[in-house]
């Protein structure tokens, strides 16, 4: 399977090209489907295997297709700790 079939547009594809990758790892290629449907998804699996875009892609391309209110929250994501929460941003503005 590529990127290209998981339903992101075209400005993900190329931001996906950018970063390296060639093709979705085995989480992102179950979940990023599960999420564009709108459904719950836990999942989990080692460090390394791509869990953060696997839920940043469709997060970022279903805000992108959402009317923004003005001072309303567009996602909230909670980390444990200080240093992955900066991580987890360096990796959607990636």
């Amino acid at each position: 399977m590529s990127f290209d079939e998981l339903g992101l547009r075209v400005e993900l594809l190329k931001a996906v090209k950018s970063k390296g990758y060639v093709a979705p790892t085995p989480i992102q290629t179950r979940v990023i489907p599960v999420i564009l449907n709108r459904q719950d998804v836990l999942a989990r699996a080692q460090t390394g295997t791509g869990k953060t875009d696997a839920f940043a892609l469709p997060l970022v391309e279903m805000l992108s297709h959402q009317k923004i209110k003005k001072r309303s929250p567009r996602a909230l994501i909670l980390a444990p700790t200080r240093e992955l929460a900066l991580q987890v941003g360096e990796n959607f503005k990636a």
